[in-house]
């Protein structure tokens, strides 16, 4: 049996949460610009919730970009799909499945785009939702009245104009037009781009001035690891479980966070915030992209060298293993939490910690470490520096967890072997490729000297921005683990810092 509207009634799998009949009418209120699982399980997740729920009551038009690929999974399906809910939450195993009907239907530019602008003009539309990835934010200076344009802003500007021409300036045509590309003030960045393309169109300074009045971009934080459709091994026991099969099927984590940045007039387009504690409506969302980018991010930055030099290739089993399982918690609470370079509360700080121990140990999702390690150095200067600075500035003392990641990751970064413009490591024997844009320059810093490698690299005030041999005695600890991991094996030197702060406690 194939999932579709009309075969809701034979679906009889226990605790399968279905849509009922009701919810196929609820107007068009969303626009989505994408059809990628990180939309459909967490945006569209939540819309299709607060519909269950009798409040948001309104469902997502979403576009594709080009007719390549087609429709046809969609239209077979009436757009209804799947979510596995699988993974950890405060400490206990959660699984949910969950047929979505918040998607009406799926347009593609190339061919809808007559369909898309009607769309657009109805006053029923309250939201915009974009997920282009970081390439779909960039200006492409073109003419808005081709049909339909090449670049995404461009699009969104056609639907724009479109709307201001069908509505006008009535309440009805207020709009929140909300990013959730993964890059930095990506709703200002896409603003930015639509008013510059405006005045490239030669559009009047009344519609410019409409924009500023009736649409709100809004910079946006995405936060849910949705793996997509499952092997096929998996596939068919989740398809033998629910008794049909899907095409649309996605898995996704229980972790769930959409932070969008807005005031109360966004809060009210969007209708979402009271379906579930993971919509939040802020003025500022930083808290949120410093909670993830030093906790979780930092966190799995800092323990993959040591995870992957201890033979261990997953996120989960480094979980398993007590030794990695202790550094992660021992990290984050002991030294990142507390120096967090931003005004957080510890206990929010604290909870979020709590949610990072449960999504690393989630068994339903592979993460290779090899893979986070991927631009290593950029990472670790982006993540894990601030913390470190500002650590020193309220402690005035080494974080030994973060002097033993770092050590990990010099250790990971010196290559061995050059084989063209490609660089390996070794370490036990075993060879890896290391990517990182500065891989040449570690190379060459081994070539150097053997002795003074650690102090060569960390003395570095231009691959730093700061002399990290000036903190004091954070060379020094460095080094000493740097030097542990080489006799004795990762293993018994991280063993070694976690008997050294049973003695301080």
């Amino acid at each position: 049996m194939n999932l579709s509207k009309d075969t809701l009634n034979d679906i009889k799998a226990v605790g399968l949460i279905l849509p009922k009949e009701e919810l196929f009418n609820l107007p068009e209120k969303v626009l989505q610009f994408g059809t990628g699982v990180l939309l459909r399980g967490l945006p569209d997740y939540f819309i299709d919730k607060a519909n269950r729920n009798g409040l948001f009551n309104g469902r997502v038009a979403v576009v594709k970009s080009t007719s390549k690929g087609g429709t046809k999974e969609f239209d077979t399906q009436n757009s209804l799909y799947t979510i596995c809910v699988r993974g950890i939450e405060n400490g206990q195993p959660v699984e949910e499945n969950i047929i979505s009907s918040a998607i009406s239907r799926v347009l593609t530019a190339d061919q809808d785009w007559d369909a898309i602008l009607e769309i657009a003009s109805a006053p029923e539309l309250n939201i915009i939702v974009s997920n282009t990835t970081e390439v779909g934010i960039q200006l492409v200076k073109e003419s808005i009245a081709q049909k339909p344009p090449v670049s995404f802003p461009a699009k969104l500007l056609a639907v724009l104009y479109a709307r201001y021409k069908a509505l006008g300036s009535t309440a009805a045509a207020d709009l929140a037009v909300i990013a959730t590309e993964l890059i930095s003030d990506n709703g200002k960045k896409l603003e930015a781009i639509v008013l510059e393309l405006a005045t490239f169109n030669e559009l009047e300074e009344v519609f410019k001035t409409w924009l500023s009045t009736h649409i709100r971009f809004c910079n946006s934080l995405v936060d849910r690891i949705v793996p997509g459709k499952p092997d096929a091994a998996a596939l068919a026991k989740l398809e033998a479980a629910l008794g049909y099969t899907d095409e649309l099927i996605i898995m996704a984590e229980p972790y769930r966070l959409w932070a969008i940045e807005g005031d109360e007039k966004v809060s009210a387009l969007l209708g979402l915030e009271g379906a579930d504690q993971g919509v939040i409506v802020r003025p500022d969302i930083e808290i949120f992209k410093e909670l993830k980018v030093r906790l979780l991010n930092g966190s799995h930055t800092l323990t993959s060298g040591i995870a992957y030099l201890s033979g261990i290739d997953t996120v989960t089993k480094a979980m398993n293993n007590e030794a990695t399982r202790n550094y992660v918690k021992e990290l984050m609470m002991r030294e990142i939490v507390g120096a967090i370079p931003y005004d957080v509360a510890e206990a929010e700080a604290v909870a979020f910690a709590n949610t990072v121990i449960d999504r690393f140990a989630n068994p339903n999702i592979e993460h290779l470490w090899i893979n986070i390690t991927f631009q290593y150095t950029m990472k670790m200067k982006i993540r894990v520096l601030p913390v470190l600075l500002n650590y020193y500035k309220i402690n005035n003392k080494v974080p030994s967890h973060i002097a033993f990641g770092f050590a990990a990751f010099l250790l990971f970064m010196k290559v061995a072997r050059k084989e063209g413009n490609q660089y390996f490591g070794s370490y036990e024997g075993k060879e890896y490729l290391i990517t990182d844009d500065e891989a040449s320059y570690f190379y060459e810093v081994a070539q150097q000297s053997e002795a003074d490698y650690v102090d060569l690299l960390l003395a570095n005030a231009v691959l730093w921005g700061t002399d990290l041999s000036a903190l004091d005695g954070f060379n020094r600890t460095v080094k000493e683990n740097y030097n542990n991991i080489l006799k004795n094996g990762v293993a018994n030197a991280l063993a070694s810092i976690d008997q050294s702060l049973q003695v301080s406690k």
